[in-house]
């Protein structure tokens, strides 16, 4: 008899609640790590409250000591403490994927750069791409990269995650992938203001298209491929997060765009928008590389400098003509 692979989650949001449904349709025994504890049999949880977790999802408020692969779905500002607590019981061979997108504020650095001061010597990799919670949680037609600097581990680790709903395909530019994940937060939230403040949609679609070539610039400053970014984890994710309205970093930027101060709709919600701390952290990470990233840097300053949309449309658009 062959023993089930055992993959574990650690999160118990809306995105790590999405993958332990998804993971499950692997036949994966799949336990979701959550901070607080809840009711024995509890089988839906807060932040997608309308999904009933598949019967070989276990629920549990202690860290793996061992599985085949561990995913780590925490937001990146909390991925350090959650992970070096993580690293004192997990086996050190047990590949552990980051599956949050932005830099950490403090430092600017991307999660598997984290990582690798909290959980050194063990092998790591990314998942991301144009993935909206609820709608992997539902088994919808979905798909992502993962991608680890060991091309030979992110495959290993597709073929052990891939279902015929949630594809995944496989890359060895983790920095590229990680960088796309993280810039598009902070796109997004100016693709919001953009269409909020009636500004119209051929802007909206200069805004993205310009945001993929400033990403690309940074993704080969950074280490990464500029080539990455026309694929699942660079165009697909910004096309998706600047469209969609199930985007919280789009909808920030929409009532924004509204006119509503940034206090009171961050002070509204329960959800986080990796976005707005990402901004000023990404600028920090151009600023260090010596790269150019007109659209980040906007954003930045409207996020934290009070620079209105007005100004900002001249800050981007009178700009001296460049080439393509």
């Amino acid at each position: 008899m062959t023993t089930r692979p055992h993959i574990a989650v650690i999160g118990a949001g809306a995105w790590g609640t999405a993958l332990a449904c998804a993971t499950a349709a692997t036949g994966a025994d799949v336990t979701l790590w959550m901070r607080n504890p809840v009711p024995p049999g509890t089988r839906t949880l807060p932040r997608l409250p309308d999904i009933i977790l598949p019967e070989n999802v276990t629920i549990t408020g202690d860290f793996p000591r061992s599985a085949d692969v561990v995913l780590l779905v925490t937001p990146v500002q909390t991925a350090r403490n959650v992970s070096a607590r993580l690293q004192t019981v997990l086996d050190p061979a047990v590949p552990v994927v980051t599956c949050c997108k932005g830099l950490e504020q403090a430092t600017s650095l991307l999660p598997l750069d984290v990582l690798a001061e909290t959980m050194p010597g063990r092998p790591t990799g990314v998942l991301s791409g144009p993935n909206f919670a609820i709608e992997v949680a539902k088994g919808l037609p979905a798909a992502a990269t993962l991608a680890c600097t060991d091309l030979a581990l992110a495959q290993k680790l597709t073929a052990l995650l891939n279902t015929s709903s949630f594809r995944l395909y496989a890359s060895d530019d983790a920095a590229g992938v990680q960088l796309a994940g993280a810039a598009k937060n902070v796109i997004a939230i100016g693709a919001g203001i953009t269409i909020g403040a009636g500004l119209g949609e051929n802007a909206r679609a200069a805004l993205i298209t310009r945001a993929v070539a400033e990403i690309g610039r940074l993704a080969e400053a950074t280490g990464g491929r500029a080539s990455t970014l026309a694929g699942l984890a660079g165009m697909g994710d910004l096309i998706l997060t600047c469209t969609g309205r199930g985007s919280r970093n789009y909808s920030v930027g929409l009532e924004l765009g509204e006119g509503r101060p940034l206090a009171d709709i961050l002070a509204s919600r329960t959800t986080v928008a990796e976005g707005v701390l990402t901004a000023p952290a990404m600028l920090a990470l151009a600023r260090r590389h010596n790269v150019r990233v007109p659209i980040i840097e906007t954003v930045t300053r409207l996020l934290n400098e009070g620079v209105s949309i007005e100004e900002a449309r001249h800050l981007l658009l009178d700009r001296p003509p460049t080439r393509e």
